[in-house]
């Protein structure tokens, strides 16, 4: 009699518990959902701004949207996936414990809530129940033959020694297509001239921690250090830069520039003008820097 009302007590909720999957109304959500995690709410938001992307542009080549609407859509669509992906970058690697390289972690946080896993599981628990009520039932009382040992005689077992742990580090991002990165950079410059510099400096910064380098990134921080009135820091930067491309010719310019109107040294300015003037195609900024070397070398000052 005690082991039918045991296996009672313990079958009937774990049966309950392995039908409701199947008796609730459809539409009700899923079971014990969880709360999305940061890092979730930011990736849905990555791809909510890159299918809003690929929307505008076959809105565009359909003719649907002007050319004018067009840029500052995308201007505004890939200055939000800067933004994201800076923030990204500040939430580090997501854990191993977490999420494994094998499968998609939506697939696994969702696999669990799934009707049949959730009812062969709670199956399984109830012929344990029965089972575990019955042993309770024929193994309570005490066996006084036995030759047990008085509770807290034996040692515990020695705790596990803990596994290498990894760097919190973890891997470097993944690199960006260059579809992103290009509209990445449109995003920053546009930001740069229009004197948010917050917002560029987030977005070059972001660029490089994907592609170190980047040569367009280096360059344009430069630019924003040397607007800010370090000119010794920007020098560096722009060195850098050519390091990484001895003929970009916005580094050229600005490294030019620099030198003429912050360090006044005109020699320096010149040479690395004319090297602009042998990389870079007609045009205005051209002609612009033809006439600087002509004031450089009358000893006009900076206008």
């Amino acid at each position: 009699m005690t082991t039918v009302v045991v296996a009672i007590l313990v079958g009937l909720p774990a049966l309950a518990f392995a039908l409701w999957p199947f008796l609730r109304p459809r539409g009700g959500g899923a079971l014990l959902a969880l709360p999305p995690t940061p890092r979730e709410q930011l990736l849905e938001e990555k791809r909510s701004v890159l299918r809003a992307l690929r929307e505008v542009e076959f809105e565009h080549e359909s003719g649907h949207v002007s050319a004018a609407d067009y840029r500052e859509l995308r201007a505004r669509y890939e200055g939000e996936a800067a933004t994201i992906l800076t923030a990204l970058d500040r939430l580090g690697p997501e854990p191993e414990a977490v999420a494994s390289k094998d499968a998609p972690r939506e697939r696994r946080r969702s696999g669990w809530r799934n009707p049949l896993a959730i009812g062969a599981t709670a199956l399984a628990l109830v012929g344990f129940g029965v089972a575990l009520g019955a042993g309770l039932v024929q193994h309570t009382a005490p066996d006084p033959s036995a030759d047990l040992p008085m509770a807290g005689s034996r040692p515990l077992a020695p705790a596990p020694e803990a596994g290498p742990t990894r760097p919190a580090a973890g891997e470097a991002p993944r690199a960006l297509s260059p579809e992103i990165l290009k509209g990445m950079l449109g995003a920053a410059r546009e930001s740069l001239f229009a004197g948010r510099y917050s917002e560029a400096i987030a977005a070059y910064q972001a660029v490089l921690k994907r592609d170190p380098k980047n040569v367009d990134a280096t360059t344009h921080l430069g630019l924003i250090v040397a607007i800010g009135g370090h000119a010794d820091s920007a020098l560096e930067t722009f060195e850098r830069a050519l390091a990484l491309d001895p003929n970009y010719p916005p580094a050229l310019l600005y490294r030019g520039q620099v030198l003429y109107e912050a360090k006044r040294d005109a020699p320096g300015a010149i040479a690395s003008w004319e090297k602009f003037l042998t990389v870079s195609p007609p045009g205005e900024d051209r002609e612009r820097v033809a006439r600087l070397i002509a004031d450089a070398k009358a000893g006009r000052p900076p206008k």
